[in-house]
């Protein structure tokens, strides 16, 4: 609690903190964190196969899709995107080339492969239209040897300006007669698994506040073109990170950094901070999946079929979850309905409850397990991992002793832990952001999502700053901590059906050309 006596804020310091949303008392406790640090989570053992993660043959898969067509007519259900960010880090390398003084191409490999490729790419029409409007073209300066130019005006706002635009907006995908954005390529998708009987298909995406502007304008570009390709009316939503969220960054000696002008400087917290807009995403079933894991058409057919498999497990699992809840709201509640508790959580989600035996009254004891049954529910993709970088499962202890099955990040180990790197060095399977999860309970009520947090995980992690070190803090992520108490079931899928694209020449990938 040191810190809360030594930092003081001027009142211009708080009309920045009450501007974001905050209180004096929260950014405090925020900023006692960097101090503290966060502790190293506990993992027990990988998860998997067979020991926390679910096998599906093509019977099982087949029955859950079928369970989730038949059950799904009367529910909303709802895509949930995270789009925000700009896709400076997918031309990383390309910056370096255009940013360097030396114009040898074969000295940047990857600037390389985009020129060597560049007609594959689904907007190179676009670039072609944007240098003649300069006087030249793509096949002009290709014959030149003009190999910056062309990248400039990949990266550049006098060209397409991507460097700076969000991955929603890039055009990822050739087709015969049309080329598609990733944003785009959601719409389809989501007219394949998250339409209702009026054919009404709800999405919600994430947007930072500079590129809301343009993704509306898009939007209304499109929709009623995909409106009448699919038969169906999109209803979308489209929300920022909140402010709120934001955590001030401190020096290295954790002093409270400052701009220029003196002002506090704040950070986004992760996408840990995208809880709230989660919560506000009005459905009964959420299919989570990031902007730019997205496929060509040939592919999604098969795909959509998951997608049914883990939705019709869920609601399999939601159907089971409410019956025993309404149980306890009976107030009956006997040996046999808690046994068939005990069973559920155990044999779904690997979850023990405690002895009744250790409670002053069947009525305390209820009153607990109702804690561990009323909780949000989530499947989880997993596919094998091949060197993949992302998050992992494992089964993890928690400070009170309880082991569950948890998404953590490599960063959340302690690895200079002998026994604690050989866990992590046994993990078979890894982290997709493929989840389709449901926020409601038996009565339809949205949970409280913050109540289910675990506010002990998190990053602290160093950045520059105007050519100086400053230390950021994430909050817990969305699929790790801030899931962390929420009913989990991991199931394995093929890596066919995980494409992101995290470099442009991802683009080049056969997932994302034409078949």
């Amino acid at each position: 609690m040191e810190r809360n006596q030594e930092t003081k804020f001027s009142n211009k310091d708080l009309e920045q903190i009450n501007a974001h949303g905050l209180s004096e008392s929260v950014v405090l406790e925020r900023l006692e964190r960097f101090s503290l640090g966060f502790p190293p989570t506990k993992i027990v053992r990988a998860a998997t196969l067979g020991d926390g993660i679910v096998s599906m043959d093509e019977e099982k898969k087949e029955k859950y899709a079928a369970f989730f067509d038949e059950n799904v007519r009367e529910l909303k259900t709802a895509k949930f995107v995270p789009a925000s960010g700009a896709a400076s880090r997918m031309f990383k390398d390309l910056y370096e080339y255009a940013e360097s003084e030396n114009d040898t191409l074969s000295d940047f490999p990857q600037a390389k492969k985009l020129i060597d490729n560049i007609s594959r790419f689904a907007f190179a029409e676009k670039l072609d239209e944007v240098l003649k409007s300069q006087g030249t073209s793509l096949e002009e300066c290709l014959a030149k040897g003009e190999n910056k130019r062309i990248i400039k005006n990949i990266l550049y706002p006098e060209g397409l300006d991507y460097g700076r635009n969000p991955k929603a907006l890039i055009l990822f995908h050739r087709y015969d007669d049309s080329v598609r954005t990733s944003i785009e390529e959601h719409l389809v998708e989501a007219a394949m698994y998250c339409s209702n009987d009026k054919r009404e298909t709800f999405l919600h995406f994430t947007i930072s506040p500079e590129h809301f502007d343009k993704v509306e304008k898009l939007l209304s570009e499109v929709l009623n073109h995909y409106e009448k390709t699919f038969g169906v009316k999109y209803n979308i939503k489209l929300s920022v990170q909140k402010s709120s969220t934001d955590i001030p960054a401190v020096n290295l000696d954790d002093s409270l950094a400052r701009d220029e002008q003196d002002r506090l400087i704040f950070r986004p917290s992760g996408h840990g901070a995208l809880l709230s807009n989660l919560q506000e995403t009005s459905a009964d079933i959420i299919f989570i999946k990031n902007i730019d894991n997205v496929e060509q058409d040939y592919l999604k057919e098969a795909d959509v079929q998951y997608k049914k498999m883990l939705g019709g497990l869920l609601l399999e699992v939601k159907h089971k979850r409410d019956e025993l809840l309404r149980k306890l709201d009976s107030g009956n509640c006997n040996e046999e309905t808690f046994g068939q508790i005990r069973h559920f959580l155990d044999s779904r989600f690997g979850l023990k409850l405690q002895s009744e035996q250790t409670f002053s009254s069947k009525e305390a004891f209820a009153d607990y397990v109702r804690t561990k049954l009323e909780r949000p529910l989530r499947v989880c993709s997993m596919v094998r991992n091949e060197g993949q970088p992302g998050g992992g499962p494992f089964w993890v202890e928690s400070t009170n002793g309880e082991i569950s099955l948890q998404i953590v990040e490599k960063a959340q180990i302690d690895l200079s832990d002998k026994q604690q790197n050989e866990i992590f060095q046994t993990a078979t399977h890894f982290n997709p952001v493929d989840i389709v999860c449901s926020i409601t309970d038996h009565k339809g009520n949205v949970l409280p999502l913050e109540r289910f947090v675990d506010e002990n995980t998190g990053f602290i992690s160093e950045k520059t700053q105007k050519s100086s070190k400053i230390k950021i803090q994430e909050r817990p992520g969305l699929w790790n901590g801030s899931m962390a108490q929420w009913l989990t079931i991991f199931v394995e899928t093929p890596i066919a059906y995980f494409n992101p694209v995290k470099t442009v020449n991802d683009l080049l990938e056969t997932a994302h050309q034409p078949h």
